[in-house]
């Protein structure tokens, strides 16, 4: 899933915050968010994704654009 990574790195810019503060709110290191992030063997929990979407102030259609990988 890089387009999904590629949109998290965006919203953390427009954040204003790190990948590191995203997976210490998300109570994982940043190595593992990458992970889970790119796909492959890790994936992100409903649960993640929530935590995800709160911290960086996704909208709806964020949100929505990003579960359905558009």
């Amino acid at each position: 899933m890089v387009k999904g990574t590629n949109f998290i790195k965006q919203k953390i810019i427009e954040q204003n915050t790190t990948q590191e503060a995203l997976a210490t709110a998300m109570g994982i290191n940043r190595s593992t968010l990458y992970r889970k992030l790119k796909g492959g063997t890790s994936y992100l929990t409903l649960g993640e994704a929530r935590i995800i979407f709160d911290y960086l102030n996704f909208s709806e259609e964020e949100k929505s654009d990003f579960l359905l990988g558009q």
